[in-house]
């Protein structure tokens, strides 16, 4: 029973041991995590809008029809950006996500999933903050995304189109 006496010994050592450790890596740990939190953050919002302008200039590279970027922030918590765009037949559609899916890999974004590639009339593609709609003429007009998120801001072209692609003739 002279071993019981040990015990608050080494609990108190252990107590004080504890504590010293958790002041001085927890503490500092937290302020840390805060700050790189708040740098994340920051940047996430710059790193979705580039990823939806790369989205929609690798689009218009394979002469998509109608690309249009909705800002979505204020609507949904889903994504941050929406890109709609158009194709005229299934194989256009089905390059236009590979000219999409390779563009954004060199940004390092991966998409999380791809839905419908395989048949080629509306292929959706999600990269968590900016989501992809690329859709036929037939799939876009009887589904009318825009009109569903009409709530959304719609970033002017001017602001997302590279400078060698800019046409003022073309429609919006």
């Amino acid at each position: 029973m002279a071993w019981l006496g040990v015990f608050p010994l080494l609990f108190q050592a252990f107590r004080v041991n504890y504590r010293r450790i958790w002041e001085q890596s927890f503490c500092r740990g937290r302020e840390r995590d805060r700050r790189l939190t708040e740098t994340v953050q920051a940047s996430a919002q710059t790193d979705s809008k580039d990823a939806a302008y790369t989205a929609a200039n690798s689009a218009e590279s394979k002469k998509a029809v109608s690309t249009l970027i909705l800002d979505v922030r204020t609507v949904t918590v889903m994504a941050d950006y929406f890109v709609i765009t158009g194709g005229q037949s299934s194989t256009q559609v089905r390059a236009i996500a590979d000219a999409i899916d390779d563009d954004l890999g060199k940004l390092g974004l991966k998409a999380r999933s791809i839905e419908g590639k395989q048949e080629g009339r509306w292929v959706l593609m999600d990269y968590g903050d900016v989501i992809v709609h690329i859709l036929q003429d037939s799939e876009r007009n009887k589904y009318k995304l825009e009109q569903f998120w009409n709530h959304a801001l719609i970033v002017d072209r001017k602001e997302w189109l590279k400078e060698d692609d800019f046409n003022p003739n073309q429609e919006t």
